[in-house]
């Protein structure tokens, strides 16, 4: 099964890029982990937000497809603990089809793209620099198959 990490947000620090390349080089072939970037809508002084995060999120529905199930992560989802993590991978990997995980930009999702989620979860009440957010979800899908699968990895 595939899923796909689709983010607003390009030229990320080499140690993102590492982060997230490490733990999805971890999971097994069998559950592939790609990233898809989508530039970030210039933002001008008097730059209509509205209009640019639904460009942005036009972009993020288009880049998803229309098959894949959507999970948006918005501060104001659901808080999901661990386990809850590796029972959705385990529903998603029983399922087979693909996962996009959807990270807005700089201002948030769309509405557009909230209402064609079918969940929208958050990872804390924490706010995250934009570009660790693809770690920890990277980490956190690592982390959720180490526990399906009985690996150590998860000690909790």
């Amino acid at each position: 099964m595939r899923i796909r990490l689709i983010a607003i947000g390009t030229r990320m620090p080499a140690w993102i890029e590492a982060g997230f390349a490490d733990y999805a080089q971890r999971l097994p072939r069998e559950l592939k982990l790609e990233l898809v970037e989508i530039a970030v809508e210039h933002r001008g002084k008097n730059a209509d937000i509205a209009r640019l995060r639904e460009a942005e999120g036009e972009r993020l529905l288009k880049a998803a497809g229309r098959e894949a199930r959507l999970i948006a992560f918005d501060e104001r989802g659901e808080s999901l603990d661990t386990q809850a993590w590796s029972k959705a991978l385990q529903g998603w990997m029983q399922d087979g089809r693909e996962v996009c995980l959807l990270i807005g930009g700089p201002d948030g999702h769309a509405p557009a793209v909230l209402a064609a989620a079918q969940a929208r979860w958050s990872l804390s009440k924490l706010t995250f620099p934009h570009a660790l957010v693809r770690v920890l979800i990277a980490e956190q899908l690592y982390r959720a198959h180490s526990l399906l699968v009985n690996h150590p990895y998860h000690r909790a």
